[in-house]
C-alpha cells in the first residue's frame, strides 16, 4: 500500500502553531506514529504554503490514496478541489481541528464533496489510514 499525506499552508508549524488547538506533535511526529503502525506502508509526505504545488501533486500522484489536509485552502481553493475532482485517486480530507466548530469562515469546506471521507481530531491522521487499511485490504 502506498500513501501520500499532502498538507498545506502553515502546517509545517505544527507543534509549534497554536498548539492548545493544534497539538504538540510536530509532522515529523505523526509521521513516525505512522510508520511505526503501519510498518508495511510506504508513506510519501509533502507539504508547502503554495496551492499549485498542491495541484502538481495532486495530479501527479502515483499513490493508492491521498490524504489531504489542504489548511486554509480548504475554505477558498476551487482549484484544489477541481484538482481532486479529474484525478482517479481516492483523496481523504483531513482536519486536525473540528472546522464545523470554528469560526463561520472555517466552517465550509469546499473539498469535502469530492474527498471519499472526512477525518477531524489529533488523530485525524491516523484514522484516516486506519479507514484506508480497511477499506483497501
Amino acid at each position: 500500500m502506498r500513501i501520500a499525506i499532502f498538507n498545506g499552508p502553515n502546517l509545517n508549524m505544527l507543534g509549534r502553531r497554536e498548539p492548545a488547538l493544534y497539538g504538540t506533535r510536530s509532522m515529523e511526529q505523526i509521521m513516525v506514529s505512522l510508520q511505526k503502525a503501519w510498518p508495511d506502508v510506504w508513506f510519501m509526505y509533502r507539504q508547502s504554503n503554495h496551492e499549485g504545488d498542491i495541484i502538481d501533486w495532486l495530479q501527479e500522484a502515483d499513490t493508492d490514496a491521498i490524504i489531504l489536509n489542504a489548511g486554509g485552502y480548504t475554505h477558498t481553493s476551487v482549484a484544489i478541489r477541481d484538482a481532486i475532482s479529474c484525478i482517479q485517486v481516492p483523496v481523504y480530507e483531513v482536519h486536525l481541528t473540528n472546522i464545523y466548530e470554528r469560526e463561520d469562515f472555517r466552517r465550509h469546506s469546499l473539498l469535502t464533496d469530492v474527498c471519499r471521507k472526512t477525518f477531524i481530531g489529533n488523530d485525524c491522521y491516523e484514522q484516516a489510514v486506519e479507514h484506508i487499511m480497511a477499506a483497501c485490504p
